[in-house]
């Protein structure tokens, strides 16, 4: 069965999209940044650009991106 993505945040800027996406990624929810044509230089964005998580880590990335784990120093 194929896994259903949900967007769990959009933004007009692909490096604010990449950032929400690897802190999602380092804690253990893969997500996937969609409107991101920079693989493609001569295809210009899509705005919003869309994080995406497989619907059933939706509720645990919608924690995490409200209240993001600290970061020590």
């Amino acid at each position: 069965m194929k896994e259903e993505f949900k967007t769990v945040a959009e933004f007009n800027n692909v490096i604010q999209a990449q950032i929400v996406a690897g802190m999602l990624n380092e804690n253990g929810i893969p997500a996937q940044v969609f409107g991101d044509s920079s693989a493609y230089p001569s295809v210009p964005y899509v705005l919003p650009v869309q994080v995406k998580v497989n619907a059933s880590d939706y509720e645990v990335a919608m924690k995490l991106i409200e209240n993001p784990p600290q970061v020590e120093e």
